[in-house]
């Protein structure tokens, strides 16, 4: 009986083996579902690297077009750049000489990433065009208003400082259209906020505006920024600021790239772990002492 019964058992799981093992007959498809998910992997793996290396020359296509990063025109020093949030920059900045004269101008069309930036080479396209042929930013500034108004595409506002700088008598005659004030800083420490002009590009049709006049003096250095960079940490409650604007220009060694790359590493440090907001645009121009 016990024999019996042993042999009963062992049959029994006999049986319950086979029926529990895998069914070598499916392995075929197993392998062919694999080979599927894996092709499809590699195809979005080669999608992913072609959108990668496509925002990636829209981005160097962007800082060409604002111009040269950094310019020497004795006495002068110019430096720019632009830092995007996400690949592409809604923020701008316009390089260009005309003549004995530079257009100096620093922009942020509202928004970030692509949706902004594909509307950048449209709106610098348009500025560089009418800020060459009007020598006057507040004459220059209405016409590219109404540029952008009559393309009836919906164009985002666009806070714009504009500037024309004589190299020669170093005079600046300015016009602001609703961007973060332009800041001169002299040699004495006092400040002077470039805030004439008028409202926000694309958003009033036959909008009025008013250039401003300075003088950038031996020693002196003109800051323009987008608002990336003083509301950065708003979020939490606290913002980098003016304050801290000026404070890292008095700190830096006097040069333009010296500044611009020291209030780049002030705000840097101030971020911190924290993920930018937003795109960060700076344009420093900066005279030397002894000219």
């Amino acid at each position: 009986m016990a024999i019996r019964g042993h042999h009963r058992s062992k049959s029994w799981d006999h049986r319950s083996v086979e029926r529990h093992s895998p069914d070598h007959r499916s392995t075929p498809e197993v392998l062919r579902r694999s080979q599927n998910v894996e092709e499809q992997l590699g195809e979005l793996r080669q999608e992913h690297d072609h959108l990668r290396r496509a925002l990636f020359e829209a981005a160097q296509v962007q800082r060409k077009l604002c111009g040269t990063r950094h310019l020497l025109r004795r006495p002068y020093e110019i430096a720019s750049e632009i830092f995007p949030v996400h690949h592409v920059s809604g923020d701008f900045v316009i390089v260009q000489e005309i003549g004995t004269e530079l257009v100096l101008a620093i922009g942020d069309i509202c928004g970030k990433g692509l949706a902004a930036g594909m509307w950048f080479a449209h709106v610098v396209g348009t500025v560089r065009m009418h800020a060459a042929a009007k020598s006057d930013p507040a004459a220059a500034m209405s016409v590219v208003n109404d540029a952008l108004l009559r393309s009836y595409m919906d164009m985002p506002f666009t806070s714009l400082l504009l500037c024309r700088l004589s190299l020669t008598t170093g005079e600046i005659k300015y016009c602001n259209a609703g961007h973060p004030p332009g800041l001169l800083l002299d040699e004495q420490g006092s400040v002077e906020m470039l805030t004439e002009g008028g409202p926000l590009l694309a958003a009033v049709g036959g909008a009025s505006y008013k250039s401003g006049r300075t003088k950038l003096k031996p020693g002196a250095t003109m800051l323009g920024f987008s608002d990336g960079v003083i509301e950065c940490g708003v979020q939490t409650g606290d913002e980098f600021g003016v304050h801290r604007v000026l404070q890292s220009t008095r700190n830096a060694a006097g040069s333009a790239a010296g500044t611009l790359f020291s209030l780049l590493g002030a705000v840097e440090d101030f971020a911190g772990n924290r993920q930018r907001e937003d795109d960060l645009a700076l344009l420093v121009v900066h005279r030397d002492v002894n000219a």
